[in-house]
């Protein structure tokens, strides 16, 4: 998902949206939340008939001897809106939205295939969760299935091991089980076909 640190209010405001760029596609970005307000705004994105993306994961909590399953946002804090340039002002009206992920002034876009990279790790994989952010490791890649060239860091524990996905503009991780993944280091997977660039980081 190349998916930055935060003020409490926003920093980009319409008057100083960039203007550098020369086209005006349709583009994903990610937008900083107010504490816990990810699936409001979610739902006030939807209401206002902007496209959307909230990652989700499911966990099981215990309230008085009772089991509940609820769904929680796989990175904390944030929202991808896609949007363009001349419209990026949108999603800011929303509340509970404080600015959007950037460079200095400008919102950083996140690559479709970043974001297409995220929805068929949700689709196919079912032990998935967030991770402290890591950035160094032993690097492999996936070598065949349907997330066939995604890239990360081995990490292994007592419980087994996990396959460590990092978004850099974010500084969050989420990893997964790989059971069942045929994996490879990178220099034996050069040749591999790699639908996703996820340097989501890991490259």
């Amino acid at each position: 998902m190349t998916l930055c640190a935060m003020t409490a209010a926003a920093s980009v405001s319409p008057a100083g949206l960039p203007n550098a760029e020369s086209d005006d596609s349709l583009r994903w970005y990610a937008v900083y939340t107010s504490a816990r307000h990810e699936k409001a705004i979610a739902r006030h994105f939807e209401e206002r008939g902007l496209t959307y993306f909230l990652p989700l994961y499911q966990v099981v909590h215990r309230w008085n001897k009772r089991s509940c399953r609820v769904s929680l946002p796989l990175f904390p804090g944030y929202v991808f809106v896609q949007t363009r340039r001349q419209n990026r002002f949108r999603p800011l009206q929303v509340p509970g939205v404080l600015h959007y992920v950037a460079t200095g002034a400008i919102p950083c876009p996140i690559a479709d295939e970043e974001i297409e990279a995220l929805r068929k790790i949700l689709v196919n994989v079912t032990d998935v969760g967030p991770h402290p952010y890591l950035s160094s490791g032993q690097r492999v890649q996936i070598a065949a299935g349907p997330l066939a060239g995604l890239s990360g860091i081995i990490q292994r524990t007592k419980a087994g091991n996990r396959f460590v996905v990092s978004v850099e503009m974010l500084k969050q991780s989420i990893s997964i089980e790989i059971d069942g993944f045929q994996i490879a280091s990178p220099q034996h997977s050069q040749n591999l076909h790699r639908p996703y660039a996820m340097e989501l980081v890991a490259g």
